[in-house]
């Protein structure tokens, strides 16, 4: 192991501090390797946990706050856009493709703030839920579906499971979606299980054999011995720390809060604090691990492995929410910087959107203006559902 640092006594141990560097030249055994590599991964992985954790804590609040600023904004704008287009319905000289195109258009606003249950809004979604209305935008609707069906088909290079049951280009999409993860879930249930198989049939020749020859399997040796392993750390600890030998009261309370922390990390099987608060308070030498035979290396490597796993997991969870709740990929190995310029595109797109909603309803104070407008948002509209469609 590296040097033991002069002032242990309360200090940080890093975990590079407890990898086992042989005396002399003398190259590392695959046991000392595994051993090492097992530590190295562990600090990568509670690094990179503790800096997400840290970029997270520093732009979370202001990243929602501001996206939830700009969309209450947007909502705003949107229902008066919906109020003064219903209104001039009621009094503009339109034609009959405009008024269609302007019914259209209060529909997909009425659509974008139903999840506010504003009265007024409620009010005239049951105006403009017509059987006329319904009828054409039900029928293009189901037109735009069964484009996009066709396409989805075409990319799982099978037929979409039960088409008929959605009528919406989202139902469409979301049902191609899971249908894709379903495939690609059974895939990989069909690899797993090959995996388990030959692991399973390899476990029980290596069983069979120990059998015959009257031995305990390796496995089983491990991880007795690192759970000897564990409580033979743990012991050392709790004889040191022990409060009621410290006549002391200030390093009395010391030890009362190191031992707090050795019981976690016994309970939860953690052997690296356990090695860390070992080197910390019981001045072990750390080129003891050097002189460690490798049967103890590789008995405690299983209980690091199982660290790993776990932190490997909660690194993945820390992601998911991370990305959920900010609304942009949050990646360990992603540059800090580049996660902050997504937000800060992502915070500027809404206000782009609010500020674009905000110039429509200035824009459209006179007639003229409205219906070159409502021409506008039925020719994007089109765009849009045919970007959609290829998608």
């Amino acid at each position: 192991m590296n040097p033991l640092p002069e002032a242990t006594q309360g200090a940080a141990i890093s975990l590079s501090a407890l990898m086992v560097q042989p005396p002399g030249l003398a190259p590392p055994t695959p046991a000392q390797q595994r051993f090492n590599a097992l530590l190295a991964r562990i600090e990568q992985l509670s690094g990179h946990i503790e800096r997400l954790q840290t970029w997270s804590d520093r732009h979370r609040y202001a990243h929602i706050q501001a996206l939830r600023e700009s969309v209450q904004q947007a909502q705003t704008h949107r229902k008066s856009l919906l109020l003064f287009v219903h209104e001039r319905l009621q009094t503009a000289d339109f034609t009959d493709r405009q008024q269609r195109m302007a019914r259209g258009l209060v529909r997909g606003l009425i659509d974008q703030l139903t999840a506010s249950a504003d009265p007024q809004v409620q009010a005239l979604a049951d105006l403009y839920v017509s059987e006329v209305d319904t009828q054409e935008a039900a029928q293009e609707q189901a037109e735009a579906a069964q484009r996009l069906r066709e396409r989805i088909e075409e990319a799982l290079g099978q037929p979409l499971n039960k088409p008929k049951q959605y009528q919406t280009p989202e139902e469409m999409m979301q049902a191609g979606m899971r249908q894709w993860q379903q495939q690609q879930e059974a895939d990989e249930a069909r690899k797993s299980a090959k995996r388990a198989a030959r692991k399973a049939q390899k476990d029980a020749q290596k069983k069979n054999a120990a059998a015959e020859k009257g031995e305990i399997p390796p496995e089983a040796l491990r991880a007795a011995d690192a759970q000897s392993a564990i409580r033979t750390i743990f012991r050392q600890l709790a004889s040191a720390l022990h409060p009621d030998r410290e006549p002391d009261e200030q390093e009395r309370l010391r030890k009362t809060g190191l031992m707090s922390e050795v019981n976690a990390a016994y309970e939860k099987n953690d052997l690296t604090t356990l090695l860390r608060l070992q080197m910390q308070v019981t001045q072990v030498n750390p080129q003891s691990a050097a002189r460690m035979a490798d049967d103890k290396l590789m008995a405690m490597s299983v209980l690091l492995k199982e660290q790993v796993a776990a932190l490997e997991e909660d690194l993945d969870q820390l992601q998911s929410r991370l990305s959920r709740e900010l609304c942009v990929p949050v990646l360990a190995q992603a540059d800090e910087s580049a996660m902050t310029q997504s937000l800060q595109r992502l915070q500027a797109d809404q206000r782009h959107i609010t500020d674009s909603l905000e110039a429509d309803l200035r824009r459209i104070q006179n007639d003229a203006a409205l219906k070159r407008w409502l021409k506008e948002q039925w020719q994007l509209a089109k765009v849009q559902v045919q970007d959609r469609d290829d998608f």
